[in-house]
């Protein structure tokens, strides 16, 4: 794909931009519908959360050469995300994301490099699963920031490193 290393500062980016977002919201905040009409506030960040956990799995996988969690473990992870109140939700989603960008700037260039996993029926490098985080990430804290400001929009930088592969994005 491309280098890894700018799709995780896009992702750290983005983290950030949320974290910031997220620090000024209140309960009632928090039980809004958002822009994924389905989900509450809380609820978009609860899948944040979830899949900053899966993520994380993801990484360990692909570092120990083994293969990544699958539906059972997804199913726990959701419930146990699910279970919490919305400011859990919320501020364990914050922490746990924070928490994934920061082990994986603890990689070097090498290691980032070497990483490879199979998922979805092909094998991914570095920048092919951050990119599905950036697109995952990007996506749903729009669904928050405009639920709060119409005029928001998906980050540039963001867009910027996504839109090529926008087929594929939307296929999923």
């Amino acid at each position: 794909m491309t280098n890894p290393e700018q799709w995780l500062a896009a992702v750290r980016r983005s983290h950030d931009r949320l974290a910031s977002l997220v620090a000024g919201l209140d309960e009632t905040d928090l039980s809004r519908i958002s822009a994924c009409t389905q989900w509450t506030v809380a609820q978009v960040l609860s899948h944040l959360g979830s899949q900053a956990e899966i993520f994380s799995l993801v990484i360990d996988a692909g570092l120990s050469g083994g293969s990544p969690p699958g539906q059972e473990t997804f199913q726990e992870i959701w419930a146990a995300w699910d279970s919490r109140s919305p400011q859990d939700q919320a501020r364990d989603s914050i922490s746990v994301n924070g928490a994934l960008v920061s082990r994986l700037e603890e990689f070097d260039p090498e290691a980032l490099g070497a990483f490879r996993i199979a998922m979805f029926g092909r094998e991914l490098d570095a920048a092919g699963v951050l990119r599905m985080r950036l697109s995952e990430h990007a996506v749903h804290s729009w669904d928050v920031a405009v639920t709060f400001d119409p005029a928001a929009e998906v980050a540039a930088d963001a867009v910027e490193l996504l839109i090529d592969g926008l087929g594929d994005t939307a296929a999923r």
